[in-house]
C-alpha cells in the first residue's frame, strides 16, 4: 500500500463536546521554521537577543525534553495538526510545488536507485501530496468547540495553489494568510484565503524581507477582530528557514548574522502579540505556545546536542518549547518530562472540551498536567524517531537506541556541510546499533551498548513490537 492511501470507506469521525465546562482559552501557537534548541536566550543562547520569548518562559513553562515528531518541515506539521505520527498521514517527507525543480523530479523518480547506491537517502516517491480529507485537524476540533480559527504563515501540507483541496480553509481554518510551502521552493505564492496576492515571493527579495512584518500585522488584525468567543491562531513563521531574510529595521543588528537578525525579528513579533493581548485584557485567558518544527539546518544552534535538521540525533528532533497562561501555568516552571508536538492535539482538544476521534489512533498524549505542575512524569513510554517512514531509533526514559541512521544528503552531504557539529567525521567508522545515556551524555558522544547490553536489548524489543503493531494497521483506522 502506497503511503497516502487510506482504507476504503474511511471517513471523518463525528466530533463531540465531551466537557461543556472546559476552560476554552484562546490559543496562539507560534511555530518557527528550523529554529534550533540553542537559538533563544531562555535555552542558553547568547548571540541572539530574544527578550520577549525569554519573558514568556519566565512567566510560564519551559520544556527541556520536547521533541518534534520528525526532523523536517512537512511531517512535523502533519503530526502537530493531527496528533498522529507522520507515517499514519502519509506525509513522511516534505511536499513540493507542482512546478518543482528538475532535481526533485529526478529524485522522486530515481530516489530508490540513488539510495541503493549510497548517493541519496530519499523516499519522495512515497510522500503524500498533501493532507488528506480523512484527517481531522486541530483546527477542525477547535471549531467544533466554537473557536474562530485562523492560520498565518507557512502551511507545507500540500500545494494548494495548484491543488485547492489542500488549502488550510478546507481543513478547519476560517481565515488564512500565508504561503503553501518553504520559501526555497519555487514558485511560492502569497495567499489570502483562496486569493493570490503575489505569484512568487521566492523570487522577490523585497517581499521576503518584510514577510515577518506582514505576518505579524495579520496576526494582530486577527486577534483584534476576535469577538467574545474563543479563538485559535496558528502562526507558522517562514523563518529562520533558508534563504533567510529580515527587514531593514533588524538587518545587521544581531551578533549572529542574518540568521540572528531574523530570529530577533520573530522575537519582536512575539512581543507585539503579547502587547496587544494585554491592551485588550485577553492575556489571562490566552495560552501562548512558542516552539519549532525541527532542529537547525545550515545555520543556527542545536545547543548541547549532536546533529541537525533531518537527523535522528537530538539536534534534529529536540526543539524549544515555551508555554504561558497566567494563573493556569505556574511562572518559571521547567520540566524535563519527555513530550512531543503530537501532544498538543489531545491537550488542546481537552482544554476546549472536545472528545478525541474514536475511529483512529491518536499518538499524542494530554500534557495539561505537566504544564500545570500537577505531574512531572512523561506521558510517553517511548518516543520513536523516523526518517521518512523508516524507524531508526527509540527513546525510553534516559536511554536512546538506534539500529540505523540516515545520511540526509540533500541538498549536499552533511559530511561536507559547513556547519558546526555536523554529522561529518562522527559518522565515519560508526557501527550500529548504538545506545546513548541521555542523562549523562545528552550530546550522544559515547556509545555505551557494550556496557549496558540489556538496556539495548530492551529498546530493540520495543522497536520490534512497535513495528509489528503499526505494520498491521499503519493508518491507525483499525480502532473504534
Amino acid at each position: 500500500e502506497l503511503y497516502g492511501v487510506y482504507p476504503e470507506g474511511a471517513a471523518k469521525y463525528p466530533l463531540s463536546i465531551a466537557n461543556p465546562s472546559a476552560p476554552r482559552p484562546n490559543v496562539i501557537l507560534i511555530y518557527c521554521d528550523d529554529l534550533g534548541y540553542g537559538d533563544t536566550g531562555c535555552y542558553g543562547g547568547t548571540a541572539i537577543r530574544t527578550p520577549n520569548i525569554d519573558a514568556l518562559a519566565r512567566r510560564g513553562f519551559r520544556a527541556t525534553d520536547y521533541y518534534a515528531c520528525n526532523a523536517v518541515c512537512a511531517p512535523s506539521r502533519a503530526g502537530l495538526l493531527t496528533g498522529r505520527y507522520p507515517f499514519r498521514t502519509g506525509i513522511i517527507g516534505n511536499t513540493y510545488p507542482k512546478g518543482e525543480p528538475r532535481a526533485r523530479v529526478l529524485a522522486r523518480k530515481f530516489g530508490s536507485a540513488l539510495k541503493s547506491l549510497g548517493v541519496m537517502d530519499i523516499r519522495e516517491d512515497y510522500v503524500a501530496r498533501g493532507i488528506s480529507d480523512h484527517e481531522i485537524t486541530l483546527a477542525e476540533g477547535l471549531k467544533k468547540a466554537g473557536y474562530r480559527t485562523g492560520m498565518i504563515g507557512k502551511w507545507h501540507l500540500g500545494d494548494y495553489s495548484t491543488q485547492p483541496e489542500f488549502n488550510p480553509r478546507k481543513h478547519g481554518f476560517d481565515e488564512y494568510f500565508g504561503v503553501p510551502h518553504s520559501n526555497d521552493m519555487i514558485p511560492c505564492p502569497l495567499f489570502r484565503n483562496e486569493q493570490v496576492l503575489e505569484a512568487d515571493i521566492g523570487t522577490s527579495e523585497a517581499t521576503q524581507k518584510k514577510l515577518t512584518g506582514l505576518y505579524t500585522r495579520e496576526a494582530l488584525k486577527f486577534i483584534d477582530e476576535s469577538g467574545k468567543g474563543p479563538f485559535f491562531l496558528y502562526f507558522a513563521h517562514t523563518y529562520p528557514h533558508q534563504p533567510i531574510h529580515a527587514s531593514e529595521r533588524f538587518e545587521k543588528k544581531s551578533k549572529a548574522g542574518l540568521f540572528g537578525d531574523s530570529v530577533e525579528e520573530i522575537d519582536w513579533s512575539v512581543g507585539e502579540i503579547v502587547g496587544l493581548l494585554r491592551r485588550k485584557g485577553l492575556e489571562q485567558n490566552t495560552l501562548i505556545i512558542f516552539t519549532s518544527d525541527n532542529g537547525p539546518w545550515y545555520e543556527g544552534s542545536a545547543g548541547p546536542f549532536r546533529g541537525r535538521k533531518g537527523q535522528s540525533y537530538e539536534g534534529g528532533f529536540r526543539v524549544p518549547f515555551v508555554a504561558a497562561w497566567p494563573g493556569r501555568i505556574p511562572a518559571g516552571r521547567v520540566s524535563s518530562a519527555a513530550m512531543m508536538n503530537l501532544d498538543l492535539y489531545p491537550t488542546l482538544f481537552g482544554l476546549a472540551g472536545v472528545g478525541l476521534p474514536g475511529d483512529r489512533v491518536i499518538d499524542g498524549k494530554n500534557i495539561a498536567g505537566v504544564l500545570s505542575g500537577a505531574s512531572n512524569a512523561s506521558p510517553h513510554d517511548a518516543i520513536y524517531f523516523y526518517h521518512y517512514d523508516l524507524l531508526e531509533g527509540v527513546r525510553a526514559g534516559q536511554w536512546k537506541y538506534f539500529d540505523r541512521m540516515n545520511r540526509y544528503v540533500w541538498p549536499i552531504s552533511m559530511d561536507t556541510a559547513p556547519v558546526p557539529d555536523a554529522l561529518g567525521k562522527k559518522q565515519m567508522g560508526t557501527r550500529w546499533p548504538l545506545l546513548y545515556d541521555l542523562e549523562t551524555d545528552p550530546g550522544e558522544s559515547y556509545n555505551v551498548i557494550n556496557t549496558y547490553p540489556e538496556k539495548a536489548e530492551k529498546l530493540k524489543a520495543m522497536m520490534a513490537e512497535w513495528k509489528k503493531k503499526t505494520g498491521k494497521d499503519p493508518r491507525g483506522f483499525g480502532r473504534g
